[in-house]
């Protein structure tokens, strides 16, 4: 995430409706990737707003996908 972008995501995220899920897909959402140390880069989106499931990968595997996909539902379903 880059500090360009964080004031938008922020607002972005304020505006979803309950229950707010946020999935991190890819190493670079997730860290930063090969990005991080960058002086424009902060890191993951995690430095901004909270992460409900995350998707490691560069590229991102379609087993991965899924895998983060079953958790945002298990984590949906212990929220009832």
């Amino acid at each position: 995430m880059t500090k360009q972008v964080k004031d938008r995501l922020i607002r972005i995220y304020e505006q979803i409706p309950e229950p707010k899920i946020i999935v991190a897909v890819g190493t670079c959402a997730t860290s930063g990737g090969v990005f991080s140390g960058l002086y424009n880069v902060e890191g993951g989106i995690d430095k901004a707003i909270p992460v409900t499931a995350y998707i490691p990968g560069c590229p991102v595997s379609p087993q991965a996908i899924i895998d983060g996909f079953v958790k945002v539902i298990k984590s949906l379903e212990e929220k009832k």
